[in-house]
């Protein structure tokens, strides 16, 4: 206990410097949302199959490959390679993540864990400053928080293992490579975002030139993006495989990029990468099988101790939205955020107790601390144990025939560090920042670790990403998930809350406005959308509620028996639900 002490008083006293986010970097990500009437809002239907994605362009190229008969793998997997070319500011090749699959032909739930990796030369200590204390510079803003990317293994391995077999590597990425080549004009939430970081990407040679108008400035709404590195790269792949990638003259400018720019990250940390399939973390909840994300993404154990916790309360019986079924789902998530800062990390490296922290009963135990009147300290959540980290983006594809498909992935920041690596077009990641620099330190979103994130080579950083599937009776009922860093779990919980407790309409459960709590800081961030009288119920119960709550985006699909119904969010222009 006196070790936690120090390592608490610790964590209080940086915790402020290592919350905030460089201006510039989420100006994009604080602007305000003003959620629609709930009552009008409906999800848009379709009959044979479904892509709900943050940009229309790829939307469209997933949906084409259902027409055409594709699964839903093969969808989401062209949908990948698509937003790497039309949104990107999260879409990439050079950034990472996770995919949940509900396979109906093999009767198989499965998880890709497609990751960056830290470079061989990764140090323990590689994030800190000569003073010994965490240097947020060093992990956010340069070249040595670039990770090795894991988004073209992933998808690749997707397609390859769980792909109908009616296409190509070729002949799915052959859209990818056409918008790259060809270009697109500019509209949306590129144009709303690119002014916002030309000046952070500015920094870097060759990292502005494709995004820029002759005179030097960011290309506006109406211009047209042309990538032809990107499609070079992009051929690349599309001939030789992940190889095309991971070996030759992409791997080299890639690693010459990072290089050049002050990382460590070398040809052989490119050729080393793996994806790897495991199995996803189930659990249930009134009735519902919930499939999500395994470590080294927290999503799937965060969310699950947190509906455990809820299920114990009768939740529908309390109005949709109010101060008490609020501070319940708030005191939830704070106490299965404390325990995903406490001891989660990469499996391969921490022996994470995650069946302890997602039974029923450990679920009791935490329930039993919560006072329905009154917040619980963060401080205080600890007591309770087990004995033993903007941009991304999310989209979900479902086919005719069931199969279902959630990925989420990411360069972490908006258009990651900002470097363009010379030749090859891609966008790398900043995506080390979400290691924990040094124990009780926090990374940009505000998330507080411990040992078992501390940076290593070859280790995998923990992550928030909550790509989820609820089945009911084997079969898939929602797909969901979302950007948005630490909030990702909260905003999946809530819409799983929204669709199985209160049988809203999947729109409408998208919609609404949402609230987050994190252990750490100790605040309700919350959007724009609640009544002032509510927000005053909430600090009444002790809550500290503070504005505005950051970006996400849940695009969500609700399978049912009169068809699949499509859930853009509408937090930012240009999502779109393509279906058939």
């Amino acid at each position: 206990m006196a070790v936690f002490a120090i390592r608490w008083r610790r964590v209080v006293a940086t915790f402020v410097l290592a919350f905030a986010f460089t201006a510039t970097a989420l100006a994009q990500e604080r602007r305000s949302y003003a959620p629609p009437d709930l009552a009008t809002v409906r999800a848009i239907a379709a009959e044979h199959g479904m892509v709900v994605a943050q940009e229309r362009l790829a939307a469209q190229v997933g949906a084409d490959i259902l027409r055409q008969g594709g699964n839903a793998v093969d969808a989401a997997v062209a949908t990948g390679f698509a937003l790497a070319v039309t949104y990107p500011r999260a879409g990439n090749i050079g950034g990472g993540g996770f995919m949940v699959i509900h396979s109906t032909e093999r009767k198989e739930d499965v998880a890709i864990d497609y990751r960056e990796t830290a470079p061989a030369a990764t140090t323990r200590d590689i994030f800190l400053g000569p003073d010994g204390k965490p240097d947020t510079d060093k992990s956010r803003n340069s070249a040595l928080s670039i990770g090795v990317p894991g988004t073209v293994a992933g998808l690749t391995l997707a397609l390859a293992k769980y792909g109908s077999g009616r296409f190509t590597l070729a002949q799915i990425l052959k859209p990818a490579i056409e918008l790259a080549r060809d270009g697109f004009v500019v509209t949306d939430d590129m144009a709303d975002t690119l002014s916002d970081m030309y000046r952070r990407m500015a920094r870097w040679q060759n990292a502005t030139g494709t995004l820029s108008r002759t005179d030097g400035t960011p290309l506006q709404e109406g211009d047209r993006l042309i990538q032809a590195d990107l499609a070079g790269t992009l051929s690349a792949i599309a001939e030789q495989g992940p190889r095309g990638f991971y070996e030759g003259p992409v791997a080299e400018r890639l690693a010459a990029a990072v290089r050049d720019a002050g990382g460590i990250m070398t040809v052989d940390d490119l050729k080393s990468y793996e994806a790897v399939i495991r199995s996803p973390v189930r659990g249930s909840y009134r009735g519902y099988d919930i499939v999500s994300m395994p470590l080294p993404s927290s999503g799937g154990t965060v969310l699950l101790q947190s509906l455990n916790i809820l299920e114990g309360f009768a939740i529908s019986d309390m109005k949709h939205g109010s101060a008490d079924s609020l501070h319940l789902m708030i005191e939830a998530m704070k106490r299965a955020y404390a325990d995903r800062a406490r001891y989660l990390g990469d499996p391969a490296f921490v022996n994470a107790p995650v069946n302890v922290l997602t039974t029923k009963e450990y679920a009791a135990r935490q329930r039993a601390g919560i006072d329905p009147a009154r917040a619980t300290p963060a401080g205080d959540v600890l007591a309770v144990s087990p004995r033993e980290g903007s941009n991304t983006t999310h989209y979900s594809v479902v086919d005719a025939t069931g199969n279902a498909v959630s990925n989420t992935y990411t360069l972490n920041f908006p258009y990651g560090v900002g470097l363009v690596a010379a030749g090859a077009g891609v966008l790398l990641n900043n995506e080390l920042d979400d290691f924990t620099a040094a124990p009780g330190a926090s990374n940009a979103f505000g998330l507080v670790g411990f040992e078992a994130n501390l940076p290593g080579p070859g280790k995998r950083p923990l992550s928030s990403m909550s790509p989820t599937i609820v089945l009911k009776d084997g079969k898939p009922v929602l797909v969901t998930g979302s950007p948005g860093g630490s909030r990702i779990i909260s905003a999946v919980l809530q819409v799983v809350i929204d669709v199985l407790d209160y049988k809203m309409d999947v729109a409408a459960a998208v919609a609404a406005p949402r609230v987050h709590h994190q252990w750490l800081p100790d605040e309700v961030r919350v959007e724009r959308g609640f009544p002032d009288a509510l927000l005053a119920e909430l600090k009444a119960k002790g809550h500290k509620v503070v504005e505005p709550l950051g970006q996400t985006s849940a695009n969500s699909i609700a399978v049912t028996p009169g068809g699949l119904f499509g859930a853009p969010d509408p937090r930012t222009r240009g999502a779109a639900a393509a279906g058939h």
